[in-house]
Formats: C-alpha cells, sequence, structure tokens
C-alpha cells in the first residue's frame, strides 16, 4: 500500500490516520512488559490495515528488533523497502518464493518435511545457506510440527546443517486460547514447548530464539516470553480481547482513527425507508446524513442497524443496511453541514467509538475491524518523526 502525506493537500472521502508516535509508544510499552525478551514487531497483513513499511520502520524505531510477517511475499516487500534486520515468515505453499527469501536473508518457518525438501534445494541453487526456525504444533492445530514427527524433521534439520546449507535459528509455537485467562490448553502448550524444544537442543539445535509468545501472552503471561515476543494487534493499541483489559489498563493507546466526510444531509418524512431491503423506516420525520464508505472500504456489512458513528458531537448508528460504497445515519433532525466529519473509531478521547465497539456492535473480533479496512482509504501518517 502507497503512504498518504501527513498534510493531504485534496479533501479525503475518507482516511484511516495512523499515529505513528502512538505505534512507538506502544512498543515502548510492551518492551517494558517483556524484559530481557526482544521484541518482533508482526507486520503481517499490511501490519493489520495499518501500512506495514511506515510500521514496521516506526517499530524498529522504538526498539524492535525483529520483523514478523505471515507471507513470503510480505517479508521480501519489507526488503524491498530498504528495511534490513531479522525478518520471519511463517505461511509457505509448496512451489513459494524459498530462494528469493534465502537470498534476501529472511528467516523462513518449517512446519514439515516437505517444506525442509523445498527450502535446501532452494539454498543449493542459491549456494547460500537458508536461515529456517521449526514450528511446533503444540496443541493450535494449524501449522507446525505434531509432536509426533517432531523427532523426524529436528534429525533431517541438523543433516541439513552439517551439509551447510541451513542454520536453525529459531524454536517456536502459537497458542490457541492466550487471550482466555485461565483456559487449561494455556499450560498444555506451554509444557510441550518446553519439551519439544528441549528435545530439539539435546539433539544439538542451538537456536537464537525460542518464541511462543503473542500478544495476549506478551501482555499477561511473563512465563511464556522466552527469548522474543511476538506482539502483532497490542503494537496497534488493540486490546487481544476484552477478557483480558482495555488498551489503557496496558498502557497502550489505539494507532488508527477512521473517519469520513459527510457526503449528504436531507430531510425525509415518517415512514420513509432506508437504504436496501427498507430494514430501517424512519419513525417520524428526520433527517439523515449519508457516509460516504461501505463494504468496499471494509466496513462490515454485518454493523447495518447496529454501527457506531460521532458526528456531530453526538453517538449515531448506522441506519439500515451498510452498501458497497456508503451508508446512512438518522441524525434525528439535526443538521451538520455537508462535509462534517463522521468518526467511526478511534482511540475514544473525543467520545469516539473504537474498535472494539464495532467488534462488539457486528459480533467479531477488533483485529478484523482494522485489518479489513481497504486500500481505497488512505492511510494518512502522523507523527512520522521522531
Amino acid at each position: 500500500m502507497s503512504e498518504t502525506a501527513a498534510v493531504p493537500t485534496t479533501a479525503l472521502r475518507a482516511r484511516a490516520e495512523i499515529d505513528l508516535g502512538a505505534l512507538r509508544a506502544n512498543v515502548r510499552a510492551l518492551r517494558a512488559r517483556a524484559k530481557g525478551a526482544a521484541v518482533m514487531a508482526v507486520v503481517k497483513s499490511d501490519a493489520y490495515g495499518h501500512g506495514a513499511i511506515p510500521c514496521a520502520r516506526a517499530a524498529l524505531e522504538a526498539g524492535a528488533s525483529w520483523l514478523g510477517t505471515a507471507t513470503a511475499e510480505e517479508a521480501l516487500a519489507l526488503r524491498a523497502a530498504g528495511l534490513t534486520g531479522p525478518v520471519l515468515c511463517w505461511l509457505w505453499v509448496p512451489g513459494g518464493p524459498w530462494r528469493q527469501a534465502i537470498e534476501a536473508d529472511i528467516d523462513v518457518s518449517l512446519s514439515g518435511m516437505w517444506a525442509l525438501r523445498e527450502v535446501t534445494a532452494a539454498a543449493r541453487a542459491a549456494g547460500r545457506v537458508a536461515r529456517v526456525q521449526l514450528k511446533a504444533d503444540t496443541g493450535l492445530g494449524r501449522n507446525g510440527c505434531q509432536p509426533a514427527d517432531w523427532a523426524e524433521l529436528v534429525a533431517a534439520a541438523l543433516r541439513a546443517e552439517d551439509e551447510g546449507l541451513v542454520r536453525v535459528t529459531g524454536l517456536w509455537s502459537h497458542f490457541a486460547c492466550a487471550d482466555e485467562p485461565g483456559h487449561p490448553s494455556i499450560t498444555t502448550q506451554l509444557d510441550r514447548f518446553r519439551e519439544m524444544t528441549a528435545y530439539a537442543e539435546e539433539q544439538g539445535v542451538r537456536p537464537e530464539v525460542r518464541h511462543i509468545a503473542n500478544s495476549p501472552a506478551t501482555l499477561t503471561l511473563p512465563e511464556t516470553h522466552f527469548d522474543l515476543v511476538r506482539p502483532g494487534i497490542a503494537m496497534y493499541g488493540v486490546s487481544p480481547s476484552p477478557e483480558i483489559g482495555t488498551p489503557a489498563d496496558f498502557g497502550l493507546r489505539p494507532v488508527m482513527t477512521l473517519s469520513a466526510s459527510l457526503a449528504l444531509v436531507k430531510r425525509v418524512p415518517a415512514g420513509h425507508g432506508v437504504s436496501y431491503g427498507h430494514h430501517y423506516v424512519t419513525p417520524g420525520e428526520t433527517t439523515l446524513g449519508l457516509v460516504p464508505v461501505g463494504y468496499g472500504d471494509g466496513i462490515p456489512r454485518h454493523a447495518s442497524g447496529a454501527g457506531p458513528v460521532l458526528l456531530d458531537g453526538k453517538w449515531r448508528t448506522v441506519a439500515g443496511r451498510v452498501a458497497m460504497d456508503q451508508f446512512v445515519v438518522d441524525l434525528g433532525g439535526d443538521e451538520p453541514p455537508v462535509g462534517t466529519e463522521a468518526v467511526l473509531f478511534g482511540p475514544g478521547d473525543r467520545g469516539e467509538p473504537t474498535a472494539e465497539d464495532w467488534a462488539q456492535a457486528c459480533g467479531t473480533i477488533a483485529y478484523e475491524i482494522v485489518t479489513r479496512i481497504g486500500t481505497r482509504v488512505p492511510r494518512v501518517y502522523v507523527n512520522a518523526s521522531m
């Protein structure tokens, strides 16, 4: 995604303001919670919708020492932007750009023998040693090597290391329920991770880093921090779960503020249907305001009839269905000027809704709310310099 100037020269239909000062402060707060561990700034999915390159730079400025992505393409884009230092990418399919990743000095995650075979072939072709990390499935049941297959993968990785094809730089895993305090799987996974890393080290693996802590574990489970923590959503000032605390409880500040310019205000009579399907009908004579963003911009259609907006000093609610490019709010007779700012979510300082408010309205999680904001909405970066 291309960066938008901090001071736009033309009026914007909508904007996602990204406060890089808040992001740097969040990284520093996370580092303080994980003393003794390095911090990997996870910038997958365009930094959860915030813009990968500027957010990665800001995180590194604030003391993060690693960057993390899901895909190789995301990691290669960081390198193309001139970002150096350790980068891990973990989501691979057969035929992926292994050689390009090796030549870019990117750490690649391996969860099974097929991946080890492909990365060693790419290392031979490149004439370079591949930096690899072995991922253990300690109970999440997604990517990662099952305990029953761990000995085979470790042995094969060590043979490849002896041949000068790979360097095993890390051992890692991922929690399933760290955002649910007291969930029994947390202890089970942590015990299994200790067992699997201990086995690998007994066999001769000498990792640079061992890591399992995601955002909720970074915030609430110090025993999981090991050598490295991997905050994702917390870095953007969004709580991983309302059950573990608000952003303010952890000294975090939301980074994204999403707003749009009111496109139309008009008076309508009682009984007037609003938007597709007429799921909202005006109870009396009123004014309607048109907010020019919709599900084509990432506004959830599930927010129909429920999504909150701060407009002209008052909370309003989406009236009727969210359409592809727009939605309507019932202004209750108020007549703010066209062009008035409608704030969908932000830190909450001005009384505006937060991403968590939208998540609650839609029956989802705040991760999805910020990540799905699409490329039609320009990112406007503020506090870009330290």
